[in-house]
């Protein structure tokens, strides 16, 4: 395996979306630096940005040349370094203009996926349906006669199941970047059984390069990351339907929201963030994991929202829309009740809620405050020998909930998706952003 002769001809299908767009900024500035080092043309390089949208296609130059300056700005010794030689770049500006342009030379955007046919190595972003995913690689498997590599962003459905429906022969790896990949550490690596050695390596070089951290995950639907997080729905989801017989949903909705928000230090609720992600798409990979796995993983209640339009997701600018939540530039400032099928304001239920969970722990903080926290570890003991103490309907909600977190990421090594607990950690903490593991000793 050569790494700088597998980056001289890349595809990226659906580059142009949430996920696809990231890849291409990494990838390009990746593809570009190798070759400015070696005193090569990077236009020489391409990247085939594919995409179905002109339009969208359009904007994402606009949002490569913005993220290529700031990254630009951040470098001009190296910069300086690597155009040393070239006499009309005096200013730092010229050469930061220099570089952003060399960069953008080597992305070639199209609509054609015959663009891909050529190409050595080929990321996938498309939407999270197999059987496009299939049709998209055996289509350029067949076409292409340099034995491309494959790197599928897929966060659930197994890289053995797409290899072998495909006929890719081993030449596919899961290579799962966490969103915004531009500023996502995480780094998730699923290898099938029968992978390429070639690919394995690459993809492993490639991720280092790209300054990601590494976790590896066995081939097993949902991975590390998804695996612990459909499940962590759907405990909070139990809690709720419980907590819905003492009181109306919309409440027990924000309480469990809460408990996971703040109780656990979290950066956001349980119910936040599958707006963030989308109930549709949750509800996808519970499928992908339900049909695959000898465990049931349905959400009947997100049924129910789906059914009535609620879907939550992102709008293109990144901005997020309408879900279980209803936000206003980025605030939490509604409820949606499934019975009168509008939105309940935040505030006309926020004391009652509170009321009910009862006082925090006197050592809480913030999970801004804790992940800033030098003392982090002393800190949480503190905090979570507090909480032990306590029989607050609050405190009770958040130790069954922190229980069942540390069960599931030990299901995760048990089943053998995950090769240690370790693993389960810094992926809930580097992909997800919470202030601790949720394998501990705590409780």
């Amino acid at each position: 395996m050569n790494y700088n002769n597998k980056l001289t001809n890349v595809a990226v299908l659906g580059a142009a979306g949430k996920m696809g767009s990231g890849i291409v900024l990494l990838t390009a500035i990746e593809m570009a630096n190798l070759r400015i080092a070696e005193g090569k043309d990077p236009g020489e390089a391409s990247l085939h940005a594919v995409d179905v949208s002109p339009s969208a296609l359009s904007g994402l130059m606009k949002y490569l040349r913005t993220q290529v300056l700031k990254s630009a700005e951040k470098m001009t010794v190296q910069l300086r370094k690597w155009y040393a030689s070239n006499p009309k770049l005096i200013e730092n500006e010229e050469v930061i203009n220099q570089y952003v342009n060399d960069v953008l030379s080597v992305v070639k955007p199209t609509t054609r996926m015959e663009a891909a046919y050529d190409a050595h190595v080929v990321f996938e972003a498309v939407s999270e349906n197999p059987d496009l995913k299939v049709k998209l690689f055996s289509s350029i498997n067949q076409n292409n006669p340099n034995k491309p590599w494959f790197l599928t962003n897929t966060s659930s459905i197994p890289i053995g199941e797409l290899d072998e429906k495909a006929g890719l022969k081993g030449n596919i790896i899961g290579f799962h970047f966490y969103n915004p990949p531009a500023v996502q550490k995480l780094m998730e690596i699923i290898q099938p059984k029968e992978v390429n050695p070639g690919l394995a390596e690459f993809a492993n070089q490639l991720a280092k390069n790209l300054r990601k951290v590494i976790v590896l995950s066995n081939d097993v639907a949902g991975f590390i990351g998804n695996g612990f997080f459909m499940r962590d729905i759907l405990f909070a989801v139990q809690e709720t339907q419980k907590l819905a017989e003492k009181m109306p949903l919309t409440e027990a909705i924000c309480a469990l929201d809460k408990i996971s928000r703040d109780h656990l230090i979290r950066p956001m609720g349980i119910f936040q963030l599958s707006d963030y992600v989308g109930i549709d798409v949750c509800l996808f990979i519970m499928g992908v994991m339900d049909k695959r796995l000898d465990e049931t993983l349905q959400c009947p209640l997100f049924e129910q929202f789906m059914q009535q339009g609620i879907k939550g997701g992102q709008f293109a600018d990144g901005s997020q829309k309408n879900g279980i939540f209803r936000y206003e530039k980025g605030r939490i400032t509604g409820v949606y009740d499934l019975g009168s099928k509008k939105y309940i304001d935040i505030e006309s239920l926020a004391e009652k809620v509170d009321t009910f969970l009862g006082t925090m722990p006197s050592s809480w903080q913030p999970w801004k405050n804790v992940i800033k926290n030098r003392s982090r570890e002393g800190m949480l003991q503190e905090y979570f020998n507090e909480l032990k103490k306590m029989d607050t309907p609050g405190a009770k909600l958040a130790k069954a909930y922190a229980i069942k977190a540390n069960e599931i990421g030990q299901q995760l090594v048990s089943d053998g998706v995950a090769h240690k607990t370790d693993d389960v950690n810094t992926v809930m903490m580097t992909g997800f952003f919470h202030a601790f593991g949720p394998v501990n000793d705590y409780l």
